[in-house]
């Protein structure tokens, strides 16, 4: 286990250096980094050390600075200072605007109450996921399995104790919101705990209706920011499984780090926490009938023996009822944020490999203008080269229309000496080309191939292809695909350098939150355990006061000088086999 904290990257300590300055200097890129947009900076908070778990959804963290400019009265009413906690204060049946009948969960948030079902707050997470692809947004419960459907059939969405534990996870998921330094700025979440706002506006309205489909090809301080939409355009479109040439080490530790995580969570500690729960209800149900039957039985009996009885059945009972109490805690103490937990490495994976993707399209985006640049310099060069061409084919026309003057000339006057030959009269500087060969039209054409040459001919007299034109056109569009990528270049690098630094600086944010609640859970699970030994043993005390109360057995011989009895419990103890042979 030491070895394993020691792998771990994230920041642990508040007073160390910010996640943000240790965390680009790993991402070896020039580029000024995004600027941040203004609604969604804050300063950081403190961490608390003693607080009920779930340690970000119960208390409130204490702020070093406050906002003065709020955007709504939620707003104001979240960054007041105080220790404020949002409330899920009742989950009920409904068919409002519906043709089914659903659960919806009232919210209170202050003096605001909001009535919102559970695929809203689903909505309401996906919708922030897309907003701040770079921030570890909170899990919502899980949804219903299709083998609780198969077994509870249509009663399954009236499960009361899956609507009890919705509650308090969906409860937990706001509050978390509500006490992050960025996601409590976003007016999307103000409007979702404002109960006059229909969420289904909201849903259609900015900025949620500006979203990209793809986020990966929009800014990523600003997904909604569609300024830059022609370049982001130019992006390619990367995979999460491409490996990168030059990764980002501390990048590559959170990964490692995240994958052992949520292997020690997803696996043993979950199995063996669901095991233990089981086994706890288990032994709740044996002692719930043995209670039962000691007091039935005591029914029988009269005298010491049937009060000893009874008290032993009541014993029974309340071993029964502590147990159940033992088992709702452990769910909601420890289960349930372990559950929570297993899901918080889930979503840091998908951050991690948006980072990843990032610095992929970083690198597919070089690859792409070092290939343009080079498709350039070949259409350039392509260009010099036909130039030369025309320029010889040119001086070789002229050197053609001037051969056959001279031959006329030669025949006006015959009695002048025959003309010099042409190199003579050649200009030094001048080149001879032969003409370009034209068709040989008796070259045998392959068999079954006459057709396909006449189609691509009419084809190409249909299309009118310009050699030349083409070229040129080539190297214009290459030009201005070399401007667009180098752009997207620019703005990539931003993109990556702000994910690097603010995926960092929120994993170290997770982690302190991440100890602070694993301690309060080790520490509620020492209090449930304390609390259930100490009412069983005041109800075993009590149900032994009366066991005593029961007189000797009659036949019982006096004890010898020899064998004196051992004080203790084990002096008390009835001679079980002297009773059996009725001595």
């Amino acid at each position: 286990m030491d070895n394993f904290e020691d792998e771990n990257p994230f920041e642990t300590d508040v007073d160390r250096v910010s996640s943000e300055t240790s965390s680009t200097s790993k991402v070896n890129i020039s580029a000024p980094s995004s600027p941040r947009h203004p609604a969604r900076v804050l300063s950081p908070t403190i961490p608390a050390l003693s607080r009920p778990f779930p340690s970000s959804g119960t208390s409130r963290h204490p702020q070093t600075t406050y906002k003065s400019d709020f955007c709504c009265g939620r707003d104001q009413w979240l960054h007041s200072g105080e220790e404020l906690e949002i409330l899920i204060t009742d989950a009920q049946k409904t068919s409002l605007n519906s043709n089914t009948p659903y659960i919806t969960y009232i919210i209170r948030a202050g003096n605001a109450e909001a009535r919102h079902r559970y695929s809203e707050f689903e909505s309401l997470r996906s919708s922030l996921v897309k907003l701040y692809p770079t921030i570890i947004i909170p899990p919502i419960p899980s949804k219903q399995t299709i083998g609780d459907y198969a077994t509870k059939q249509a009663k399954a969405k009236e499960d009361a104790a899956m609507i009890a534990r919705r509650k308090r996870m969906l409860q937990t998921f706001l509050n978390r919101i509500a006490r992050h330094p960025i996601l409590s700025n976003e007016h999307v979440f103000h409007r979702f705990l404002d109960g006059e706002v229909s969420w289904t506006e909201v849903l259609h309205s900015p900025p949620l209706s500006l979203l990209p489909k793809n986020t990966l090809k929009a800014p990523s301080h600003n997904p909604t920011d569609q300024s830059a939409a022609s370049a982001y355009a130019a992006l390619p479109n990367p995979s999460a499984t491409h490996p990168l040439r030059n990764p980002d080490q501390r990048s590559v530790d959170s990964e490692i780090f995240t994958n052992k995580f949520a292997n020690h969570l997803s696996g043993p500690m979950e199995k063996v926490t669901r095991r233990t729960l089981k086994r706890w209800s288990e032994n709740a149900q044996d002692y719930s009938e043995l209670g039962a039957a000691l007091n039935g039985y005591s029914l029988n009996e009269i005298g010491a023996l049937a009060a000893a009885m009874e008290k032993t059945g009541q014993a029974v009972d309340t071993t029964y009822m502590s147990t159940t109490r033992l088992l709702q805690e452990l769910e909601q103490n420890f289960s349930e944020p372990l559950h929570e937990y297993a899901q918080f490495a889930v979503i840091i994976k998908k951050l991690l490999s948006y980072r990843h993707q990032k610095h992929v399209q970083y690198e597919m985006t070089q690859d792409a203008l070092e290939n343009k640049r080079e498709s350039l310099e070949e259409y350039e060069k392509s260009e010099r080269e036909a130039k030369r061409l025309d320029e010889a084919l040119s001086k070789g026309r002229v050197n053609g229309l001037r051969s056959p003057g001279s031959a006329a000339e030669g025949e006006e006057g015959q009695s002048q000496p025959q003309s010099q030959p042409q190199d003579e009269t050649e200009e030094p500087g001048s080149a001879y080309l032969p003409p370009h060969p034209g068709p040989n039209p008796y070259k045998r054409r392959a068999p079954g191939r006459g057709f396909l040459n006449a189609l691509s001919y009419t084809l190409h007299g249909m299309m009118d292809v310009d050699p030349e034109t083409a070229r040129r056109s080539s190297i214009s569009k290459t030009r201005e695909t070399i401007s667009q990528l180098e752009d997207a270049l620019h703005l990539s690098a931003q993109d990556l350098k702000y994910s690097s630094s603010t995926i960092q600086a929120d994993l170290d944010r997770f982690q302190r939150q991440k100890v602070a609640d694993l301690r309060e859970m080790t520490i509620s699970m020492a209090r449930i355990h304390r609390d259930w030994c100490k009412k069983n043993l005041e109800a075993w005390q009590a149900a032994k006061k009366e066991i005593e109360k029961i007189p000797d057995h009659p036949n019982k011989r006096p004890p010898s000088p020899e064998a004196r009895p051992v004080p203790g419990p084990s002096g008390l103890r009835r001679d079980s086999t002297a009773t059996v042979n009725g001595r």
